[in-house]
């Protein structure tokens, strides 16, 4: 029984263990595509996937801050609010011990002059750190948005700082200012933040 001439590509269809496809074999690749790489029919490739998920730095991704970043300088910003909080309350209460230090009736008191004296200057002190809080969480969040390396280096030493200014001498309420320092220390430190604060500018 003849299959057909062997040379004749219409004439192997008929022939057993082999599939219909033009005299296309079994297992060999397509006309003009090497074997494993052929598309489908009506469904376009897919682009290549970027690194850092699209973040600055990577090859075309897009000029967006990272999530971790933008709560980080949403932190700062709350920083900054309660440090500016903070500092006026301070100040008014060192204020307010000061003229009780130099009433007339109480400047004969040994034991309250001292206590003055004491709490006066730890108030006044507790209103300078707030200031420079103040000044350094403004000054960082405006620059997280244009600011390199230096910015970030920045941004995790005043964390840092913060979270230990939360411990002493900002006790009870400093707890929350030792969280937000954290938090925005380990965002800035993070793979998409380097990147972030790396990336090229034209």
């Amino acid at each position: 029984m003849s299959f057909g001439d062997p040379n004749n590509p219409y004439g192997q269809q008929g022939q057993p263990g082999q599939q219909p496809g033009y005299g296309q074999q079994q297992g060999q690749p397509g006309y003009g595509y090497p074997q494993g790489q052929q598309p489908g029919y009506g469904y376009p490739q897919a682009p290549p996937v970027q690194p850092y998920g699209g973040y600055p730095g990577a090859p075309g991704g897009q000029l967006e801050m990272p999530g971790g970043v933008k709560a980080a300088r949403v932190m700062l910003w709350v920083i900054f609010g309660l440090s500016l909080i903070g500092m006026f309350i301070f100040a008014i209460a060192a204020a307010a011990v000061s003229a009780a230090k130099n009433d007339a009736q109480l400047q004969d008191d040994v034991q309250f002059q001292q206590l003055a004296d004491y709490s006066g200057g730890l108030l006044w002190g507790m209103t300078a750190i707030a200031l420079v809080t103040t000044v350094g969480a403004i000054v960082l969040a405006v620059k997280f948005g244009k600011g390199g390396n230096g910015v970030r280096v920045a941004g995790i030493v005043f964390g840092v700082i913060v979270a230990i200014l939360g411990v002493y001498p900002f006790v009870g309420f400093g707890l929350i200012y030792t969280v937000l320092a954290i938090l925005i220390a380990v965002f800035v430190g993070k793979a998409d933040g380097a990147a972030w604060f790396n990336r090229p500018r034209y």
